[in-house]
């Protein structure tokens, strides 16, 4: 089964009138108004914005000239995936069907991808880790994200770099020049000043998605897993079997992780950028959508 018929099974067994309607591409406009694209310069007349007006091209013809545009209709959506090894480790281990970060991410971009490509937007690719980043090409068929989905399957190994949004996201700013909807999918656990400087410089140019895909929780027991060594994907170490199971030792994980949490929504809402955690392939479609409708909503004010 390939990526976009998992998504399309999920979406089916998740279909109500809320995601009809995303899936005809009820999100956010990148620009609001007219369009970007300059087309040429005719003469003013009553009634048009003066901000239009082309003053040193009315200086040269010796009359009032404004500018036109071409309107936009098509939007680049940009997944700006995390490949580094880090995403190759576990989401969940206290189940009997483990769920990883990788196939998690892939999921999480395919959605978001799925949804541009049904309303017939294009969609890109930037992914890496700290040693290597790459773009790839904006196209707007299925076959195209397809192809793009198996490219973030295949960049997120154990033998990846360690995962560095940071460089990631100013290669980003350093190579992508259109306007689009860029659409982070990263395990990043906080915002430092870094972080928030490179957002910050990308939210004036892009409308910025964030999608941050949850750690496995070491302290969760599970009877298939018991006997099963896990390792520190990062460390290259082995956990210790005695942190599993420990009641006390699980509720202060809990606080640790929900401690983070709120302190990285916190920062992300400061810099006006929304953000949703995913845990679970059902749990994503529900978060993908709530992304986007407070997206909308905050374009809206």
């Amino acid at each position: 089964m390939t990526y976009l018929q998992k998504i399309r099974t999920r979406l089916t067994i998740h279909a109500h009138r809320k995601v009809l309607g995303l899936l005809e591409g009820e999100y956010a406009a990148v620009q609001i108004g007219r369009g970007m694209d300059f087309n040429d310069l005719r003469e003013y007349v009553r009634g048009d914005d003066v901000k239009d007006i082309d003053w040193k091209a009315s200086a040269r013809g010796r009359q009032l000239l404004v500018k036109r545009y071409v309107a936009e209709r098509k939007h680049t959506v940009l997944l700006c995936v995390s490949t580094g090894r880090s995403m190759a480790a576990l989401n969940q281990v206290g189940t009997r069907s483990p769920v990883s970060k990788r196939d998690l991410s892939v999921f999480v971009a395919g959605l978001i991808g799925y949804l541009a490509v049904r309303h017939g937007d294009l969609v890109s690719l930037v992914y890496g880790d700290a040693d290597q980043q790459h773009i790839r090409p904006r196209e707007s068929t299925e076959l195209h994200l397809e192809r793009l989905l198996s490219t973030i399957h295949a960049a997120t190994t154990e033998r990846s770099g360690p995962a560095d949004l940071v460089a990631l996201l100013h290669y980003t700013a350093r190579v992508v020049r259109r306007r689009t909807i860029l659409a982070i999918v990263s395990d990043e656990v906080s915002v430092s000043d870094e972080l928030a400087d490179v957002l910050r410089r990308l939210a004036a140019q892009h409308e910025i998605l964030f999608v941050t895909i949850g750690d496995a929780d070491p302290t969760a027991a599970a009877d298939s897993l018991t006997d099963r060594p896990l390792y520190d994907i990062d460390a290259g170490t082995p956990i210790p079997g005695w942190l599993r199971g420990d009641r006390r030792l699980r509720r202060e994980y809990a606080a640790l992780v929900g401690s983070e949490e709120a302190g990285l929504r916190r920062r992300l809402d400061q810099l006006g950028i929304v953000h949703e955690r995913v845990r679970d392939t059902d749990a994503a479609i529900t978060a993908v959508f709530r992304l986007l409708e407070r997206h909308r909503h905050a374009r809206r004010r």
